[in-house]
């Protein structure tokens, strides 16, 4: 007995201790209702939403990555715009700070709604099926009064088999009273196919993620020949795309030139067949040959080679007043499933005196032209993709082809600029049409030749390391979408009791989670299946 008591005297009551508060515990309360914001579905489906309509610049807009070229013309043809754009990063969309965090939130919101419910999918595979509710009459399913001969524990045992068989999980309890329960339950492979979705989304982010980063491609037109040849270096792409963190010196060294290439076409011009034949060395000094056709490109070791197109190149000759000859092979751009082409073979160092360059005398040549490799007659267009008529229809400019002035240009067209102020200009009146080993001669005394041509094909060099996650992460993800509409989670209990003529009488309910029109038939099913068992 204490002090006080022992006194007779009240104690005073003790003031209540102040609640914690202080900036510490605010902070850890703002974090979590953060946190709980952010792992919401919620929060994941609308940053999905964000993610894509952040995506939508990056479709319209150039990007730097991908063509720096078409950059600098949009500059050119925006000045008061651009720059505006690329304070917000407009022109590196996919990596730029904005999109990476939304991508990051997404991530990071995914892998914390589909954590907490794997640990509950996992404790639910193991925790043991709840025992039968005392009122199976309110089940969504049920059924009552149902005689079967033998005792208890036979029907029991006779009805956990028969569950087993159909891939429930059984528990077999027995009550007080002497009835024994069957609590059943099945369909956890919904749960799975769920989390089985959400976490491949997860990995096909990363994939698409690592391929964003570390990944690149590369287009280029190669011409049949050993003189036409390239490298995988960025200076002889015609147009490439960088990740975000590759290195343009990491590139796979390897060296590949076009030996041949075949294509065959149907009856009404439809081509039935492509390949091309190509060489190729390695680092190390490997080498080897390979041919290349639509689905079956050449696979290194860290780049993959795809055939994209094909079409046809003129090989011009050009001899100038002085008697000086240069040879073009020029890829014509095709316009149309025939293969007619269009292109400009350009002259650059052409009808330069003896005595020496002279600056002011600009006498460049170019040649403007279509190229049709079954002409109809009329060379509007090609009427087949072979080489069964073949016409070059060239316009000769002369003059200053403005390739001086440091502007990069398109080489498959000519400078329009230029022929608007009046520095080049076409020589003749109209077209000239050649056939292969005819030439013209121009009033200076020049003459074009056309030689013929080789076929070219369009190769695009791409390395993604993120692709062989993203492919596993698709397959998952269709997995998991089917099982999760397929998938139903229910539940099945049997009371079983004695009867007094040494039979048992069955008391069934079934519960589904979610909706189950089913539900009944198969609870009938089930009981239909065990006083089948019975009789037997």
């Amino acid at each position: 007995m204490s002090t006080v008591e022992q006194l007779g005297q009240v104690a005073p009551p003790q003031p209540p201790s102040p609640p914690r508060t202080g900036p510490g515990r605010a902070v850890r309360h703002r974090g979590r209702r953060f946190w709980r914001w952010l792992t919401s579905m919620r929060t994941a489906l609308l940053l999905l939403f964000l993610l894509a309509i952040a995506a939508i610049p990056g479709s319209l807009l150039p990007q730097r990555n991908l063509s720096p070229q078409k950059v600098s013309q949009y500059f050119i043809a925006h000045p008061a715009l651009a720059p505006w754009l690329d304070r917000v990063s407009a022109f590196n969309v996919y990596s730029s700070p904005w999109f990476s965090a939304i991508y990051l939130l997404l991530f990071v919101s995914l892998v914390g709604c589909v954590v907490p419910r794997l640990r509950a999918h996992a404790g639910a595979l193991v925790r043991v099926p709840p025992d039968a509710p005392a009122r199976l009459d309110r089940m969504p399913a049920h059924a009552g009064g149902i005689e079967l001969h033998g005792a208890v524990a036979e029907v029991a045992a006779r009805g956990q088999v028969l569950l087993k068989k159909h891939h429930f999980r059984v528990r077999t309890r027995t009550q007080p009273d002497g009835s024994v329960t069957l609590s059943a339950e099945k369909g956890y492979l919904k749960e799975t196919g769920n989390l089985l979705f959400h976490f491949s989304l997860i990995a096909v982010l990363l994939g698409v993620a690592l391929g964003s980063w570390y990944g690149y491609h590369g287009d280029r037109i190669v011409v049949t020949g050993a003189d036409q040849g390239f490298c995988n270096t960025l200076q002889q792409y015609d147009d490439y795309g960088l990740g975000a963190r590759v290195d343009p010196a990491a590139l796979e060294p390897f060296c590949l030139q076009l030996d041949r290439f075949q294509a065959n076409y149907s009856a009404t011009g439809q081509p039935t067949s492509f390949a091309a034949g190509v060489s190729y060395t390695v680092e190390g000094g490997g080498s080897g040959r390979f041919t290349i056709r639509p689905n079956e490109p050449l696979r290194l070791s860290r780049a993959r080679v795809y055939l994209l197109g094909h079409g046809y190149a003129p090989v011009i000759r050009y001899t100038d007043r002085y008697g000086h000859s240069q040879t073009s092979v020029v890829p014509f751009l095709t316009d149309d499933a025939m293969l007619t082409g269009h292109g400009v073979a350009q002259f650059p160092d052409v009808n330069i005196p003896p005595t020496g360059r002279d600056p002011n005398n600009k006498q460049q040549m170019a040649f403007v032209g279509f190229y049709t490799p079954t002409s109809d007659g009329h060379d509007a267009t090609s009427v087949w993709p072979g080489e069964r008529n073949p016409v070059l229809t060239v316009t000769p400019y002369r003059g200053d082809l403005g390739l001086d002035a440091g502007i990069p240009t398109s080489v498959y067209t000519l400078d329009q600029d230029e022929v608007d102020r009046g520095r080049l200009v076409p020589v003749t009146k109209q077209p000239v049409r050649l056939r292969p080993g005819q030439s013209y001669t121009l009033d200076d005394g020049s003459r074009v030749e056309f030689l013929g041509t080789r076929q070219w094909a369009g190769l695009q060099v791409r390395y993604d390391p993120g692709e062989p996650v993203v492919l596993v992460g698709a397959v998952c993800l269709l997995l998991g979408l089917v099982t999760m509409l397929l998938g139903r989670r229910r539940r099945v209990w049997l009371r079983i009791r004695a009867a007094g003529t040494g039979d048992s009488t069955v008391e069934a309910g079934a519960l589904a989670r979610g909706e189950h029109s089913g539900l009944r038939e198969e609870l009938d099913a089930l009981l239909a299946r065990l006083r089948d068992k019975g009789a037997d």
